[in-house]
């Protein structure tokens, strides 16, 4: 029993699967018990390195994406909104718009959980394994307009379309003196002028 062991934690250590290699002992000692079968051991330990991995994937591609604070559709309060069609939120989440390569605007005046929205659909496509990448109309402007400067706003435009959901809050809400809220979207410079009005 020894020397098998000490051949499964060999193919562990060769397969990289930390987690598994961690539970071993303790998944045997349940399948000596007689608390688990055979196969719901080699279950168990799979879901463990899965676990793991799949764990740190999502932290990984959270970061890359720039959707951190993480929000989730979960966290969002929707009683502070009554007006927001809640299943029409559930709907976008299973991201058939990204299979469908659809556009989706969160309009509003400030606070009433675009952002939280957007970022919370971002997270879920993320968790589904899909690419996911976050920037402000000014960041995406400033990095067309700098990669033009050094001939590379080609390869800069492909960096963003290679994500399957591109989150970009790019509407200013601004309440006008009578009281009404107007939306404009403007270029964050005028070097960057150009870019803006070839690009999109």
């Amino acid at each position: 029993m020894t020397e098998l062991l000490n051949r499964v934690r060999g193919a562990l250590v060769g397969l990289k699967m930390p987690r598994a290699m961690e539970a071993l002992d303790h998944t045997v000692q349940r399948l000596e018990r007689g608390e688990i079968t055979a196969i719901e051991a080699i279950d168990a330990l799979l879901s463990e390195e899965y676990v793991t991995r799949e764990s740190r994937r999502i932290d990984v591609a959270l970061r890359t994406a720039k959707l951190h604070p993480v929000k989730t559709l979960e966290s969002f309060d929707f009683s502070f909104q009554p007006s927001l069609d809640r299943e029409r939120i559930a709907a976008l989440a299973q991201l058939d718009f990204i299979r469908c390569a659809e556009v989706v605007h969160f309009l509003g005046p400030p606070g009433t959980g675009k952002s939280h929205l957007a970022t919370a659909l971002g997270v879920t496509a993320v968790k589904a394994g899909r690419q996911v990448y976050r920037a402000s109309l000014a960041e995406l402007v400033d990095a067309l307009a700098r990669a033009e400067r050094h001939g590379q706003l080609a390869e800069r435009i492909r960096f963003y379309a290679r994500a399957s959901l591109l989150i970009v809050p790019l509407v200013v809400c601004r309440q006008t003196t009578t009281g009404q809220w107007t939306r404009s979207a403007t270029c964050p410079s005028a070097r960057a002028a150009p870019i803006c009005s070839s690009s999109w």
